[in-house]
């Protein structure tokens, strides 16, 4: 039993911050099958693939993918070079970088060389750090994440990169014989992009304006279109580096960082005549105020252009039609929604040329679909709205022209699943008919055959551990079961799995979704505080989905607590109206959702003690944390908030303008924790990295200041030389759990017998 012993190692003690702090390792190899490799043959017509074998270690089959008949093989240690599934490095490319994260994978890279090979990773902006050698003759596996790049060099001052693996699904063994050879330093341009004729005409720029990116040439050559940038204000924010490592005196750092309603660079489209140099006049009535002008597509006859119109404050989104004959522009599609367009994760077009019909992604309906626009004569067809009431559109996935179909990654699409599932579903174009990809209850994750003919299903829950089928891609049918990850380990660890639990929301009806972790050594007979972990930023929904013990929250839990996660309304992909709770209101934060979902939830599990609440998050989670404590503490009784974006007109452009609208107005002071400040009522801590990048830093000293002037009782981290997350390091995760242990144990962390019982310390306002 786990909780045999739950006295012997009273809440916020030595011995638990020692157990917190060994939880990855006492989870190692508690699930076992999560991680197995497979892999294509180059035709499709094979897989290759892992699954646990009897003995504990991973047994190797292949699979004919037509009949499902299955062989033993090699496993992914004994594979050899001149194995059909061994992986070869790639060439370098030129401003390569990591772009896509997929499942949890490995790869074994086989030193064939007679030198030392260094293994790099190269993260999203393209930057390598060194996850150390191979020596010659030898191999090493490393973890990963599918779609990771990696860079192999020779070790050595004269180092030479060899080449370069993206980490497929299932992980390989990577063969390293020498160099791959030269990637091509630039790709061939795609239709509608500059070759040589457009990059040399003289185009007269106007004073005041530059040129920005490609020019797009029509496809018969007769007119060129840019775009052409006016300059706004480039606000600056400038940054002191305290306590820099290499020096002893402080040094700057000033970079340009635009915010809310500041003067932005505007671009706007130009078309001129290739022969003559000349600009076609057009009226720009249709696409004012833009705040971006993007998605460029000549017609096949190069007598139209279009582009996407994104109207500064986000409530118009047009897709403009510009006829270069006449320069006569016409919104082919006008967005006009009461709040904002999505346009971050919702903008979706794609021309299709035989046809002349556009796909558009839209809300129109109250839920995200995906619609089939003619473009001369604006009828509509929707694609989707059939697939199911709460069903919402999360990405295109792939477009078949030729088959006329589409594949689609969705959510909500069975009502009897949690609506944050991502499922997968074809659907053809003319009728709308779909075929659904996956059927599972859990979220899904899908890799196609090279020949496209079949396909790899990885579903998985919170508490269901990874299962991997093999489908046929004609009709979604099963193939085979490959594997199914065992975690039955798990609970000589674990006293629960993660627990996932729905309640209506304010309104009484609207169903929560959100999950609850439980100490290891949990205690059904006790009674433990409750901690949320906290991120309602409008931009996604943020309560996992997939399968993952080791988590921040279930450390935290491991010091006494029950931490919940929850996606109260404001966040997004559910209905319009769900989302539209954030409009001009980030101060709401889905609030009034969370607390009656944790009321719900203690109906149902009693050792939940809501008369100790805390909350912690960062950045937007900052914000949301401190608004706890500023208008919900006779809920919330201590928040831990890690540079938060306190007061929106201080924080980037974009994130904030799409949600609180622009021009700026009373709505942001609203929703401002700083014009607030005074309203505390709640024990307090603040962490900020003082050479945070994402969040202006400023923005928690200026919160400082106004509860300073309030007379607040608080407390405060600067991390001189830290970033973006300070607060989530080593030192600021140790800081916020004796936060947390001091305001809801009422006694001092890490000691060797803390009181039996103690009273809990007064707050700002005392409960």
């Amino acid at each position: 039993m786990h909780f045999g012993s739950a006295c012997l190692a009273a809440q916020g003690s030595e011995a638990q911050y020692q157990r917190a702090a060994s939880l990855g390792e006492r989870l190692r190899g508690a699930v076992r099958g999560a991680d197995l490799g497979y892999r294509w043959s180059e035709d499709g017509s094979r897989l290759w693939f892992e699954r646990p074998g009897e003995d504990g270690k991973p047994a190797a089959f292949e699979i004919v993918v037509k009949t499902g008949e299955r062989v033993a093989s090699t496993s992914l240690d004994e594979i050899e070079a001149d194995s059909p599934w061994a992986l070869r490095l790639e060439p370098t490319r030129a401003w390569a970088r990591t772009r896509r994260n997929g499942a949890r994978v490995q790869l074994r890279f086989v030193n064939r060389t007679e030198g030392a090979l260094e293994l790099e990773w190269l993260d999203g902006s393209g930057s390598a750090k060194s996850y150390g050698t191979v020596a010659a003759g030898e191999s090493r596996v490393q973890d990963t994440v599918a779609g990771h790049l990696w860079r192999v060099s020779t070790e050595g001052g004269e180092s030479e990169a060899l080449g370069m693996i993206e980490a497929p699904a299932g992980g390989g063994a990577v063969f390293v014989d020498g160099p791959a050879g030269r990637g091509e330093e630039r790709r061939r341009p795609r239709r509608g992009e500059s070759g040589p004729d457009a990059e040399e005409l003289d185009i007269q720029v106007p004073e005041g304006e530059r040129r920005v990116g490609r020019p797009s040439m029509a496809p018969d050559g007769k007119h060129v279109a840019y775009l052409f940038e006016t300059a706004g204000e480039h606000r600056e924010v400038t940054l002191v580096e305290a306590a820099p490592s290499d020096q002893l005196q402080p040094r700057a750092q000033t970079f340009r960082y635009d915010k809310p309603g500041d003067a932005l660079d505007v671009r706007m489209p130009r078309a001129f005549s290739v022969e003559s140099g000349e600009e076609v006049e057009l009226d720009r009535g249709q696409f004012p105020d833009p705040w971006s002008i993007r998605d460029l597509h000549w017609s096949e006859d190069g007598t139209r252009l279009y582009f996407v119109h994104v109207q500064r404050g986000h409530r118009v989104v047009k897709l403009i039609e510009l006829d270069v004959r006449s320069g006569v522009t016409r919104a082919v599609i006008d967005e006009r929604p009461e709040t904002f367009f999505d346009y971050a994760n919702k903008l979706y077009v794609r021309h299709l040329e035989a046809t002349d019909e556009v796909l558009w992604m839209s809300e129109r309906s109250g839920w995200n679909h995906l619609y089939r626009v003619n473009r001369s004569t604006g009828e509509v067809a929707s694609l989707t709205t059939g697939l199911g009431e709460e069903t919402v559109v999360r990405a295109v996935e792939s477009v078949d022209e030729e088959a006329r179909t589409v594949r689609l990654r969705l959510r909500g699409l069975y009502p009897d699943q949690d609506p944050y599932h991502d499922h997968f579903a074809r659907i053809d174009i003319d009728t709308g008919a779909a075929t659904p990809l996956t059927f599972a209850d859990g979220t899904h994750s899908l890799e196609f055959s090279p020949d496209g003919a079949a396909y790899v299903a990885t579903w998985q829950r919170v508490d269901h551990a990874p299962v991997r089928e093999l489908r046929r891609s004609s009709d979604g049918g099963l193939i085979a079961e490959l594997s199914r990850a065992d975690a039955s380990a798990a609970s000589n660890v674990l006293a629960r799995l993660p627990a996932r639990f729905v309640a209506p929301g304010r309104d009484g009806k609207t169903p929560i979704h959100g999950i609850l972790h439980w100490p290891s050594d949990f205690d059904p007979s006790r009674r433990y505080p409750v901690i949320e972990e906290i991120y309602a930023g409008p931009h996604d929904a943020h309560v996992p989905k997939t399968f993952r013990l080791n988590r921040e929250p279930q450390r935290l839990a491991e010091l006494g607590f029950i931490v919940v996660q929850i996606d109260g309304m404001g966040t997004n992909w559910r209905s319009k109206a769900f989302h539209d709770v954030a409009w001009k209101n980030l101060a709401d934060a889905g609030f009034p959702d969370r607390i009656a979902w944790m009321k719900a939830a203690a109906q149902q599990y009693p050792e939940m003690d809501l008369t100790r609440v805390g909350i912690y998050g960062g950045s937007a989670g900052g914000q949301n944390a401190m608004r706890a404590v500023l208008d919900h503490a006779t809920f919330y009784r201590a928040a831990a908030a890690d540079c938060g974006c306190h007061d929106n007109r201080m924080d980037k452009v974009w994130w904030n303008e799409l949600w609180m609208g622009w021009p700026v107005d009373d709505s942001y002071l609203a929703s401002s924790n700083l014009e607030h400040a005074s309203r505390l009522a709640g024990a307090l801590l603040l962490t900020v990295g003082a050479m945070d990048r994402n969040v202006d830093p400023s923005s928690t000293m200026q919160v400082v200041q106004a509860l300073i002037e309030a007379d607040k009782d608080f407390d405060l981290i600067v991390f001189p030389s830290g970033g973006h997350g300070a607060g989530s390091s080593k030192y600021g995760r140790r800081r916020r759990d004796d936060f947390f242990i001091r305001n809801l144990y009422g006694h001092e962390p890490r000691l060797e017998s803390p009181p039996a019982s103690h009273p809990l310390p007064q707050t700002n306002a005392p409960r």
